[in-house]
């Protein structure tokens, strides 16, 4: 077993439930454990098996006690579950901490919708983790192809629901996706939305609208998505709705961009920043699109190193101008740019963007803009 502790100053690494102190009763096993001192107050325990291929599948558990050698604060709860709950379902069981003249917080049923094109037909090949954030933490990482509800499949669209319990997470702010494969493949993800179980709003709204390129040899791809935003009433999503069935005829008028992307070959031309893009045209503007998933490279922006990337947004028209830049996040953040070559499928024509500077958060704002 694995146990992961959240307290009002963090959470502690998993620790490992190896050190069996002797003499155990029947039915009931002591460990000692050693946490980090600056934890703050512990609010909530998160536990699960190690490994759900070893001799023990299945694990019944009937009540939890905590007590600080220390001070001898003493915590129990009574939870009589039996983990996995399913023979394919989830291995983490999360459960709060209620101290003396202390409110806990309660055990939420998280109901996660992935909208894709093409992942419900990988899924035996592909593992694809979701961890959730909010003001409370996090839930970890959990498995979004165990116990699927409510799928629905077309030609182009498809979706499911992912169940998830974990104590209440408050505000939610972000998900992390982790995609790894066992051949290589393309996933078109969409969107992802989160609300709890019990109430229909508010729903959280996490666009991602980005193909992942996976590489059966390569590491996991882990990709941050923060809250696009939050649908708090019915009025607002019946407006979302309306909005969306009036963009509906534009969606099949997606044009497909091949953007080219130069880093020039002098020292220190590379960055680990995390590069974004938008595109400009005589009819409008495309989204903010990440640089993340370069067709030759793992690591994308090298010194010296051409990087191609291939994203799909609405009609914009003659293409006039793109807005680049990058957060100056990471060891080496500074970019010497030399340009940008992006063809437009639809009008089979190439522009190049030429800059030949470095892109430096610290002398330059967030986006530089290049006209051809």
């Amino acid at each position: 077993m694995v146990m992961v502790f959240y307290g009002s100053n963090g959470k502690s690494n998993p620790v490992s439930m190896e050190n069996k102190v002797e003499h155990q009763t029947e039915n009931q096993i002591t460990y000692d454990i050693h946490l980090p001192s600056d934890l703050g107050m512990l609010y909530k325990v998160r536990l699960g098996l190690q490994s759900l291929e070893n001799n023990i599948s299945q694990l019944s558990l009937h009540r939890f006690k905590i007590q600080n050698t220390s001070t001898l604060d003493t915590f129990s709860l009574t939870i009589n579950k039996t983990h996995p709950l399913s023979p394919n379902g989830d291995r983490w069981i999360e459960f709060p901490i209620q101290w003396p003249l202390k409110e806990a917080l309660s055990v939420v049923t998280y109901h996660l919708t992935v909208f894709s094109r093409n992942i419900l037909n990988e899924r035996n090949l592909v593992h694809m983790t979701a961890c959730i954030y909010g003001a409370h933490g996090d839930t970890g990482d959990r498995s979004l192809f165990q116990s699927l509800q409510n799928v629905q499949q077309e030609e182009k669209n498809e979706s499911f629901l992912v169940m998830v319990d974990a104590v209440d997470l408050g505000e939610l702010e972000k998900i992390l996706l982790s995609i790894s494969s066992k051949t290589d493949c393309k996933l078109d993800i969409k969107k992802l939305h989160v609300q709890e179980a019990a109430k229909e709003h508010p729903i959280y709204v996490f666009e991602v609208n980005e193909e992942f390129y996976v590489n059966a040899n390569k590491p996991k791809i882990q990709r941050e998505i923060p809250r696009s935003f939050v649908i708090r009433g019915e009025k607002q999503k019946n407006d979302i709705d309306n909005n969306l069935n009036k963009e509906g005829s534009k969606v099949k008028n997606l044009t497909e961009y091949t953007i080219k992307v130069y880093t020039g070959d002098k020292r220190g031309a590379g960055t680990d920043a995390n590069v974004h893009i938008i595109l400009f045209g005589n009819e409008d503007k495309s989204e903010i699109f990440q640089l993340s998933q370069s067709l030759e490279h793992q690591n994308p922006f090298e010194r010296g190193k051409v990087d191609t990337f291939k994203i799909k947004t609405k009609n914009v028209g003659s293409l006039r101008s793109i807005e680049i830049g990058h957060d100056g996040k990471g060891f080496a953040s500074g970019w010497f740019l030399e340009k940008v070559e992006i063809t437009d499928a639809a009008r089979n024509s190439m522009h190049c963007f030429n800059c030949n500077r470095s892109v430096d958060q610290s002398i330059i704002p967030l986006y530089m803009l290049f006209s051809f």
